[in-house]
């Protein structure tokens, strides 16, 4: 098997909300909850903020946040100050975006990636984030990253849909149409608070036939994101996930990486999975 590569992105790659607490939306699987770890930085601290984090020997941030009424994090109205953080540091950096338009490539062109949490059934889109979006608007931010060679890795959440596992197949066939080197799958942790409190996690065997779809479907990076349960079911993931082949793998615990060093060579990486 190739090189595998384990992302540890908390000690220098941090992420960072650009809207506070806020977001728009109140999804069924967060509910504004994700946004809580996230450093809070304002337009006017954001720059020295980066460069702050270069001369401490950071490597590179996550630009995140909550959408607003136009269901898109608002990094477009931060476009002077990424333009600045990367002709002023040398730090890499990851974006999420939300549903941009094309007069967004003028700013997104100054990022290193775009991540994009990708659904692929329409219903589920509306049931789990609330909105009057489709899949076809997913399509269309593919199809406009990549025809204009933005780098972007797609996120798929396994058990998106209140648990349960089945659209995630479909949307690995439409993304691997697309010319992309990484693809990230996560597995739905129902957080406490948020409307899938109570709703049973996909089981180790289910999410692992959803790791092994992608990657006899998928000729690039496959690696496994930071969001999924912790504890046995991490542990038995995470091996699983292994001996089938992935390339990445963030945050696996240090039992699962000593295992690993046994039967593949492993690098530690401490940055965003995607870079």
């Amino acid at each position: 098997m190739k090189k595998l590569k384990v992302y540890i992105p908390g000690i220098s790659f941090p992420s960072i909300s650009l809207t506070g607490s806020y977001c728009t939306l109140n999804c069924a699987h967060c509910g504004k909850h994700y946004l809580e770890g996230m450093k809070k930085v304002t337009k006017q601290s954001l720059v020295e903020y980066c460069k702050s984090l270069e001369k401490e020997g950071y490597k590179g941030c996550l630009l995140s946040g909550g959408m607003d009424s136009r269901l898109k994090v608002p990094l477009d109205r931060y476009s002077s100050e990424i333009e600045r953080i990367k002709k002023e540091t040398g730090l890499k950096l990851n974006a999420h975006i939300g549903f941009i338009e094309e007069k967004d490539l003028e700013w997104i062109k100054h990022v290193d990636v775009v991540s994009l949490d990708f659904v692929g059934d329409d219903d589920v889109i509306r049931r789990v984030y609330k909105i009057e979006k489709g899949v076809k608007d997913y399509l269309a931010i593919m199809e406009l990253l990549t025809s204009n060679g933005i780098r972007v890795a797609p996120h798929i959440t396994i058990g998106l849909d209140f648990g349960k596992v089945w659209w995630e197949y479909r949307a690995i066939d439409m993304l691997v149409e697309y010319p992309i080197d990484v693809l990230v799958l996560d597995v739905l942790i129902p957080t406490r608070g948020t409307e899938m409190e109570n709703v049973k996690a996909p089981s180790v065997e289910e999410s692992l036939k959803v790791i092994r779809y992608a990657r006899e479907r998928f000729d690039g990076e496959l690696s496994v994101g930071c969001m999924r349960p912790m504890g046995k079911w991490r542990l038995e993931f995470d091996r699983g996930a292994i001996a089938e082949g992935i390339d990445r793998i963030t945050n696996p615990p240090r039992k699962v990486i000593e295992w690993a060093k046994k039967i593949r060579e492993v690098e530690i990486i401490y940055e965003c999975c995607v870079m």
